[in-house]
């Protein structure tokens, strides 16, 4: 099989223990985090060939990023060192009707400072197959949206497909004066398998849609791939939340000839929610790569995220032997 890489921010997460409120002890978990690390994470754990682009600080912070991708099996010899500072964020995990709220301390970091013609894609994508990308990079400024648009580009050249998450992040967007559109946009017109739902395609296509009932999703799915030629999946979740701790989840893929839809299961008893979409992201492209159909790519999808839900931290450490046991539905021991 061939590569899987993925270009994004690596940062670090600190989260005050259990439910607690941010600073009511003083005390941090600290996790390795970022999206697109997350996806390049639960696909090395699943077996695959995966490298990661990014740029840290060459201090420790830095290296206990790339020593935590590196012990996943990911190829970290595309991760720049430089810079001022790690990216952080913080998260204040909610409990019983009190939301989980996010604090982000990225502005400056070394991935947002890292010049858009620092990344020689020519060396990047030799040997490389998918390019994965997600829409929290140009959300972090006009420079990464640069680069971006550049990976895109670049890989789109070679004729190299392109995976793109929508991962909306309005606190991001709302700290410079882009135009996210205009700028997504271009992101999803080289990109053949796109992560996202109908509010994602109504922020593209300025038109509303309801994800109401299968029709209705099915609706903004065919605007998307008028609008967008060499779009031909989209793959993307659907969540009730009844309260913190317990959610209904469903699963589903479109093709311009077809879909698949999963079943709407419950999750409950909730450890961490965070990472949830990168890990259907990884379980989606994990099912597609080794040559699944569209209804064993959403189960996989659905499996995996159901499966993060129950571990702290962003990403997924769950292999193949996981998935197999949830699709089996056995909750017993496993001895």
């Amino acid at each position: 099989m061939g590569k899987f890489l993925a270009f994004g921010e690596i940062m670090l997460r600190l989260s005050p223990p259990g439910r607690e409120l941010l600073l009511q002890t003083p005390k941090f978990d600290v996790w390795v985090a970022g999206a697109e690390a997350n996806v390049a994470t639960a696909l090395a754990r699943l077996g695959h060939d995966v490298g990661f682009v990014s740029a840290v600080p060459a201090n420790d912070l830095g290296d206990a990023a790339v020593t935590t991708l590196r012990g996943h099996g990911i190829d970290t010899s595309g991760i720049q060192r430089g810079g001022d500072r790690m990216g952080l964020y913080f998260v204040t995990s909610g409990a019983g009707m009190r939301a989980t709220e996010v604090i982000y301390d990225r502005a400056h970091s070394s991935f947002a400072e890292a010049p858009a013609d620092a990344w020689d894609w020519d060396t990047l994508l030799n040997g490389v197959d998918r390019l994965h990308l997600s829409g929290i990079t140009p959300a972090l400024g006009p420079v990464p949206a640069q680069a971006a648009i550049a990976a895109a580009d670049a890989a789109a050249a070679r004729g190299i497909p392109v995976s793109f998450d929508g991962n909306w992040r309005g606190k991001l967007w709302e700290r410079w004066d882009g135009k996210p559109r205009e700028i997504l946009s271009r992101l999803v017109a080289q990109a053949d398998l796109m992560f996202g739902n109908h509010r994602d395609i109504a922020l593209l296509l300025d038109k509303p849609f309801s994800g109401d009932g299968e029709d209705r999703r099915r609706e903004a799915a065919d605007a998307a791939f008028a609008a967008f030629p060499k779009l031909q999946t989209i793959a993307s979740t659907a969540r009730h939340t009844e309260d913190v701790d317990r959610h209904l989840l469903s699963a589903r893929i479109d093709t311009r000839d077809a879909h698949a839809q999963s079943a709407e299961i419950t999750l409950a008893g909730i450890v961490d929610r965070i990472g949830a979409g990168d890990a259907f992201a990884a379980g989606v492209l994990h099912s597609l790569r080794n040559g699944g159909s569209i209804d064993d790519a959403a189960r996989t999808g659905l499996a995996l995220t159901a499966l993060k839900h129950s571990l702290p931290g962003d990403a997924s450490l769950f292999r193949q032997t996981d998935i197999d046991a949830f699709l089996a539905g056995g909750l017993d021991v496993r001895r």
